[in-house]
């Protein structure tokens, strides 16, 4: 269904398209009766013809218009319209969502271009995991977190498809025609390398499982996004469907200091405990997340940043104090050489001549001399001529 512009949907008057997705198509249009640029999602055919499924999004898209938050696209509307472009005799009505216009660009986009700097990875994903727990604490788990449903604006991120992507039946059971919301296909083509892009590499391996999401898969989903941010690449790949499922199930990434030496070791493990494939062994909480991001920011990246900074500056630094400790290595060296090396002193040789008192001679038949121990005095045994001692 394409809808050309200046057409009405209600009070709103399509303007231009925005973009196409397996979710639908999206406009931008003007809010006649306030006079503001909305975006407006046209829902796909087959689940607006659905009865069941009108009643479970009206109440799940009230839910999430309640979400007030700075990072999460506000929900304004809900409602139907006549389709005008319908050749066929009673066609059903177009389903559409009414949401804030938001003017930036995706985060896939940014992505294209490569990794982003660090401070933008944290102060992204500081936003992101606020605006989850947000949604976490209203009981509404997104299910479809990914780079394509991440929007980047001036004043920040924001997080998109809240109205899409959790619409969880009663009784857990999927939706009449098989498929919930969160597993329609969203898939881009294929790369030139045959990989395989869109939203199944996002998906955590309860997913895959078909078991029941909980706020815990979009932490596995969110660590995947904050690895692609740092490190420019996806945390899986595959070439086929049957690949991608292997990694994520049982294959872990590359550490991201692997392939960006500057990440901080604490990102590194925050987002490892992310990508836990046991729902008990990642984060609980996208609160606790969020605090272990800010503490990051707040004290590792600046860090990182510095001896990025520093770099060049400190090996130089470094280098110079190698060559000073070699240098006074080398004369400690030499300085204890010669003083073992060293001549001994030549040895002071006294002489002197003792005259013997007359009538005296020395008794040679014992010990005759003794040197006082300071060499000053001598001491010696005589006898007389007549033979006393």
């Amino acid at each position: 269904m394409t809808l050309t512009s200046g057409t009405h949907l209600g009070p709103y008057e399509i303007v231009a398209p925005l973009g196409q997705g397996g979710m639908g198509e999206v406009y931008k249009a003007r809010d006649t009766r306030l006079d503001r640029i909305v975006a407006i999602k046209i829902l796909p055919e087959e689940m607006a013809g659905d009865p069941e499924f009108r009643e479970r999004f009206e109440r799940e898209a009230r839910t999430i218009s309640s979400l007030d938050h700075p990072h999460i696209c506000a929900l304004y509307d809900v409602g139907d319209a006549p389709n005008p472009e319908s050749q066929i005799p009673n066609p059903l009505p177009i389903r559409f969502l009414v949401m804030q216009y938001l003017d930036g660009e995706t985060l896939a986009a940014r992505l294209k271009k490569g990794a982003l700097p660090l401070d933008q990875v944290l102060r992204y994903a500081i936003e992101i995991a606020d605006a989850l727990d947000k949604a976490h604490r209203a009981g509404i788990t997104h299910r479809d977190l990914k780079p394509g449903n991440v929007m980047l604006t001036k004043s920040g991120s924001k997080l998109l498809d809240f109205g899409l992507a959790k619409l969880r039946p009663a009784g857990g059971t999927a939706p009449r025609g098989g498929l919930g919301l969160s597993a329609l296909p969203t898939e881009e083509s294929l790369t030139a390398h045959g990989t395989i892009l869109g939203t199944m590499q996002y998906m955590a391996p309860e997913q895959l499982e078909g078991k029941e999401a909980d706020a815990r898969t979009d932490i596995f989903a969110f660590g995947a996004v904050v690895y692609e941010m740092a490190t420019g690449k996806k945390a899986f790949e595959g070439k086929s469907h049957a690949s991608l499922i292997g990694a994520i199930m049982s294959s872990d990434p590359p550490a991201m200091s692997a392939l960006q030496p500057m990440t901080p070791l604490a990102l590194n493990r925050v987002v490892k405990r992310c990508l836990a494939k046991d729902p008990d062994e990642r984060w609980q909480t996208a609160n606790d997340l969020t605090d272990q991001l800010r503490w990051i920011s707040e004290s590792g990246s600046q860090t990182g940043a510095a001896i990025a900074a520093a770099g060049p500056a400190r090996r130089n630094w470094l280098k110079r104090l190698g060559w000073a400790a070699a240098g006074l290595a080398a004369c400690a060296i030499v300085g204890v050489a010669v003083w073992i090396l060293k001549p001994a002193p030549a040895a002071t040789v006294t002489r002197f001549a003792m005259s013997l008192p007359s009538g005296q001679r020395l008794d040679l038949g014992r010990p005759a001399l003794a040197l006082s121990p300071d060499g000053t005095r001598l001491a010696y045994a005589a006898s007389s001529t007549n033979g006393a001692v």
